[in-house]
């Protein structure tokens, strides 16, 4: 088979992330960021092997910006560019699968941008740039939230009125389902199992962090809801909180429902606990000289961390394995152990040694030999994105 080169985008409000992806290969040929855009500072960053560059490009938009990106994108490829794949956070009840893009697929991604209002309509603008500028290649989505839509009702329901259910699609649709999908496949592997018949908890901490309970494959449960605010401690944002929270600080402090909105979304969770920062490496070493918000700050994320893992066993018939992954989960040590010491109930214990051995991109079993399976395996979004889209691609 030729191989095949898929350039993968991930665009936010002010930018535009992309890797150009070749599936038999383990490094991205280039990738880059282009940041700041819409503003005097824009500028796209780009890394080819060992070579790193940057251009400015004052008040540039996503289309500018792709303007620059795809010349060095076909370039590198040398001109045997195969498709694109976007990843849009929320595709509501309806997307299920990735989708080729078509005019009724934006339109459907558009209707639902109320749902993720601060992710679909930038994700929006880069697929509709990429339109402009290639409008004769396969361009595939993929979304967050298609993994989870294996969760049955009772785990994805409310506990509200039928009708808000049925009319305004409120309901629990969990995302960084990407990653949970690729990593869930990647521990099969390592493990000699089949991941058609494998059963996971699967931990993926960043940032945004979550968790999800994969059965053969396909999310059971998971602990985003809604939106991405559900769930565990993360970097700015609280998790769960009691939902009567925000009438108490609108009454009490006559915030408006947006102040309280930015409160739990920019200004809680490692931030708010630490009064220090959303950065778990800052976070350990102040915690290693004494930092009290700090050591507060991890004890809480660990605990809730393991209190939601704890949950998500209820949708399992067994456990094959747990997996940490994201930027925290491959490479802390620390947060990988403190979270495995509250769950002795579930047979779990880390091997001190081992757990200090992955970090910075390397797999590996770190549990002790009489417990079940705690893998670290680094996650890749981007190559599980390109290998959605090559399937559109070798339907030509």
């Amino acid at each position: 088979m030729t191989p095949r080169n898929i350039l993968v985008i991930n665009c936010g409000s002010s930018s535009l992330k992309f890797a150009l992806v070749n599936p038999k290969q383990s490094e991205f040929a280039i990738s880059g960021l282009a940041e700041r855009l819409n503003t005097p500072e824009a500028v796209v960053t780009w890394k080819t092997g060992s070579d790193k560059n940057s251009l400015m490009i004052p008040n540039g938009d996503h289309k500018t910006a792709l303007s620059q990106i795809m010349p060095r994108v076909q370039e590198v490829c040398q001109g045997e560019l195969d498709g694109i794949g976007h990843r849009v956070v929320h595709g509501g009840r309806n997307f299920t699968a990735p989708h080729r893009i078509t005019p009724q697929v934006l339109s459907e991604i558009e209707r639902i941008s109320p749902l993720a209002p601060l992710h679909n309509p930038p994700a929006l603008q880069g697929m509709r740039a990429a339109l402009e500028v290639y409008p004769d290649l396969l361009q595939v989505v993929v979304f967050d939230t298609a993994f989870h839509q294996t969760m049955p009702d009772h785990a994805f329901r409310y506990c509200i009125p039928e009708e808000y259910y049925a009319k305004h699609n409120i309901r629990r649709y969990g995302f960084h389902g990407t990653s949970h999908r690729y990593v869930s496949q990647q521990a099969a592997d390592f493990c000699n199992l089949n991941a058609g018949d494998s059963y996971w908890l699967s931990a993926h901490l960043g940032n945004g962090c979550s968790t999800c309970a994969i059965a053969n494959g396909q999310s059971l449960d998971t602990s985003m809801g809604l939106t991405p605010q559900e769930g565990v401690c993360m970097g700015t944002r609280s998790g769960d909180v009691d939902p009567g929270l925000h009438g108490h600080l609108v009454r009490i402090l006559n915030m408006s429902v947006d102040e309280v909105d930015n409160l739990l979304t920019k200004q809680s969770g490692l931030l708010g606990l630490s009064g220090l920062s959303n950065d778990m490496r800052s976070l350990e070493e102040a915690r290693s000289r004494g930092h009290k918000g700090a050591t507060m700050a991890i004890e809480v994320f660990c605990y809730r961390l393991a209190k939601s893992l704890a949950s998500m066993a209820c949708a399992l018939p067994r456990i094959d394995g747990l997996i940490f992954t994201g930027g925290i989960g491959e490479n802390s040590p620390l947060i990988r152990a403190r979270t495995v010491s509250w769950l002795k109930l579930l047979g779990f214990e880390i091997e001190s040694e081992a757990n200090a051995k992955f970090v910075r991109g390397k797999a590996g079993l770190i549990s002790k030999p009489s417990s079940p399976r705690i893998i670290v395996i680094p996650t890749n979004e981007e190559r599980q994105i390109a290998l959605d889209t090559l399937l559109f691609v070798e339907e030509k």
